[in-house]
C-alpha cells in the first residue's frame, strides 16, 4: 500500500537495508517524511551484503513488506547491482528533490550541514542533501486521540498484546484485522507484560511499543493498556467502545471470549499465517536476533 501524495510536496529519498526494522529506523523515516513524500531506496540482499559486510538477517521481500507497511513511507524502490559509495543512482520514474541521511550515516565526502549543495553531478539533477540529527530523532512523539476524530462509518476493531518485537507476523495480523474496520491496537503496560510473560519481558518500554504499532499504516491508533491481567485493555475498550475484538490463535483466551460475550462484542479469531512468500515469525524466535 502506498501513502498518498501531498500536493506540491518535495520528493524525498532515503537509502539503506532497513534490516531488522526497529524504532530508530522508524523515527528516522518519520523525520525524513516531514520534508516531503518519502521514497525508500531499499538495498537488495546482495547490495546489503556488500555494504554491511554480512548477509541481511531478513530477506529483501520481508524487509520490503515491513518498510512498505510504515505509514510515513510513500513508496519503496529496489536498489540492485553495483552502486557507488556516496552516490544516488537514477531510477526511471523517480526525480528526487532531497536526499536525506541519518547523522550516523553521514560521510566526510558529503558532510557540511543541513541542506548543503551536492557535488556537481548531483547539483545538475537539482538534488539537495539533508542530515537528520540524532537529537531530533529522540523520544517517541505523543499521538492525537483518534477516538475524538469524526466517525468513519466503519466498524471499530480492537486488538491487544505485548508486541515487544514488532515483526512481519504482527504486521500481517494488523493488515488482516484492519480489513474488518478501523483498527485500535492496545499494547500491554510494562508491569502487566512482566506479570503475564515473566522475567526478561518486556524488552522495549510501553511507549516504544505503542509508537511502533502506531507507525504501521493499518493501525488507526496505538495505545497503552491501563488495566491488569489478560483483560488489561478493559478501560481502553470501555473508552473506545469497539464493535469487534480480534485475536490470533495464540491469543485466544477464555477470559477474552467471556468478556466479549458479556459486553456484546463480536469475537474473531484469525489464523496465524504469514504474508504470502514470507517466513512465519514469532517474537520468541526473534529474541536472539
Amino acid at each position: 500500500m502506498r501513502a498518498p501524495s501531498t500536493a506540491g510536496a518535495k520528493s524525498v529519498v532515503v537509502t539503506g537495508s532497513f534490516d531488522n526494522l526497529r524504532s530508530a529506523h522508524v523515527r528516522f523515516l518519520e523525520e525524513a517524511a516531514r520534508l516531503g513524500d518519502l521514497h525508500v531506496l531499499l538495498w537488495s540482499d546482495d547490495v546489503a551484503h556488500s555494504r554491511e559486510g554480512r548477509a541481511p538477517r531478513f530477506s529483501f521481500a520481508e524487509r520490503r513488506y515491513l518498510v512498505e507497511a510504515i505509514r510515513y513511507v510513500h513508496r519503496v524502490w529496489a536498489l540492485e547491482g553495483d552502486l557507488e559509495t556516496d552516490a544516488l543512482p537514477e531510477l526511471a520514474g523517480l526525480a528526487p528533490d532531497l536526499w536525506v541521511v541519518d547523522e550516523v550515516d553521514d560521510t566526510a565526502a558529503l558532510a557540511g550541514g543541513p541542506l548543503l549543495a551536492l557535488p556537481a553531478g548531483f547539483a545538475a539533477r537539482g538534488l539537495a542533501y539533508h542530515i537528520v540529527s540524532r537529537a531530533v530523532q529522540g523520544g517517541f512523539p505523543n499521538l492525537p486521540a483518534a477516538e475524538q476524530e469524526p466517525a468513519s462509518g466503519r466498524k471499530k476493531v480492537i486488538v491487544t498484546g505485548c508486541y515487544d518485537w514488532l515483526h512481519s507476523g504482527h504486521v500481517r495480523f494488523f493488515e488482516k484485522a484492519s480489513e474488518i474496520g478501523d483498527l485500535y491496537v492496545v499494547v500491554g503496560h510494562d508491569a502487566n507484560v512482566l506479570l503475564l510473560k515473566g522475567e526478561g519481558h518486556p524488552m522495549q518500554t510501553a511507549d516504544e511499543r505503542r509508537y511502533m504499532v502506531h507507525a504501521v499504516r493499518y493501525v488507526k491508533q496505538g495505545l497503552v493498556s491501563s488495566g491488569h491481567g489478560w483483560m488489561d485493555a478493559e478501560p481502553e475498550i470501555d473508552r473506545i467502545r469497539p464493535d469487534c475484538y480480534v485475536v490470533n490463535e495464540d491469543g485466544d483466551k477464555p477470559e477474552k471470549r467471556e468478556f466479549c460475550a458479556r459486553h456484546g462484542l463480536e469475537y474473531v479469531v484469525l489464523k496465524r499465517t504469514p504474508k504470502e512468500g514470507l517466513a512465519p515469525r514469532t517474537s520468541t524466535d526473534l529474541r536472539g536476533y
